[in-house]
């Protein structure tokens, strides 16, 4: 049961959202189009299985792993607002 201003199921609503807009995220940074046979960033040979496997890959495994360190992690805040707000 959901109290003062909210509907029932703001909450799972809210939830719902923010898993939607991660996947819209990452979906988003999927590559695309041909791959390479080649690494950009230090020109190793990428195996067959990895550019069958993800298409439009740029980056070996070792590159890539580099690639996604640097970035960082998702720190998953719910840009929506958080559920103290709603559920006043």
């Amino acid at each position: 049961m959901a109290g003062g201003w909210s509907n029932d199921g703001a909450v799972q609503e809210q939830i719902d959202s923010s898993i939607e807009d991660a996947i819209q995220r990452v979906r988003s940074q999927l590559p695309s189009g041909d791959s390479l046979t080649h690494c950009e960033e230090c020109a190793a040979a990428i195996p067959q299985a990895r550019r069958a496997a993800i298409p439009g890959v740029r980056l070996c495994v070792a590159c890539q792993s580099e690639h996604d360190q640097a970035q960082g992690k998702f720190s998953g805040y719910n840009r929506r607002g958080s559920k103290d707000s709603q559920l006043r």
